[in-house]
């Protein structure tokens, strides 16, 4: 794995974040920091993706509230043009910007937000399927099958809610009318109830960033070249049309990356997917800047 130079905190209004420097800063290369963002997924999950850039400084950092970033501000809510903010602060604190940026899941979302408010900050987005269920010709169906899985975590725990939370991810198509949460028992998830409510995926903490609207004239006036991509093994569920609807917003092709939505997880979360194909689909797309 790449080597970790220093990790570092940045205090922010409401939060102090935690980030990690992967290589010099600034870059001995000349290329600008890569920057990678997720969410609720933290820059745990970044580690078999950042060790296949050894040639590139890999910036990586855990959003507010998550991981080892404390909040100050009493919220819960994982809000994406706040999060922007974080990211823009930190961009500044590099000293080495504009940085290229790839975002993940409900990371690109906040790159969105970040790129939609402050162009100058980002060489390259690369948006890997963004969850923006809004601009789904299905919304209100989409948004009625988020609701009832929260609405299961809510009443029933861990458990029913991932389940709801799988049958969603996986649901090919547009929603029906009717969502049915599945019984967790069938993906071997837990059945009893533990009492915690704080997941952030399952809390309704995360519902921002899914009712995010992104801002389709900025992204289009921006300096930054905006890329929109998703894993040829979403091809049909909610992330891939949500990614194809947007690139379509935005006059541009779907970019295609191997394996899945967590495509470029090693043995992260347990979830692998292909990341050396996925790290130089990245390094390709990268290059076209």
């Amino acid at each position: 794995m790449t080597a970790v130079l220093s990790t570092l905190t940045l205090e922010v209004p409401g939060a102090c974040l935690a980030y990690d420097v992967h290589g010099p800063l600034p870059p001995a290369d000349g290329q600008p920091p890569l920057l990678m963002v997720g969410q609720p997924m933290d820059a745990s999950g970044f580690g078999t993706l950042a060790s296949l850039f050894p040639d590139r400084t890999v910036v990586t950092y855990d959003p507010r509230g998550l991981g080892r970033s404390v909040r100050t501000d009493g919220r819960t809510d994982h809000d994406p043009e706040q999060q922007a903010d974080d990211v823009h602060r930190l961009v500044e604190a590099l000293g080495a910007g504009p940085v290229d940026l790839f975002a993940s899941s409900g990371g690109a979302v906040t790159a969105l937000a970040l790129v939609a408010a402050h162009p100058g900050d980002v060489r390259t987005l690369v948006a890997h399927e963004p969850p923006l269920l809004g601009i789904l010709p299905d919304a209100e169906q989409a948004f009625a099958a988020e609701r009832a899985f929260l609405t299961a975590y809510q009443e029933s725990g861990f458990g029913a809610g991932m389940a709801g939370f799988i049958a969603l991810t996986s649901w090919q198509g547009e929603f029906p009318d009717s969502f049915e949460v599945p019984d967790p028992g069938r993906f071997g998830l837990p059945t009893e109830d533990d009492g915690s409510r704080d997941d952030p995926l399952l809390s309704g903490a995360s519902a921002p960033v899914t009712a995010y609207r992104p801002d389709l004239e900025a992204l289009t006036a921006a300096s930054t070249r905006v890329v929109i991509a998703a894993g040829t093994e979403s091809r049909g569920t909610v992330t891939w049309r949500t990614a194809e609807a947007l690139a379509g917003g935005l006059d541009q092709p779907l970019t295609v990356f191997p394996s899945h939505h967590g495509g470029f997880l090693g043995g992260e979360h347990g979830y692998a997917g292909q990341p050396e194909a996925f790290a130089a689909r990245l390094r390709e797309v990268l290059g076209g800047a």
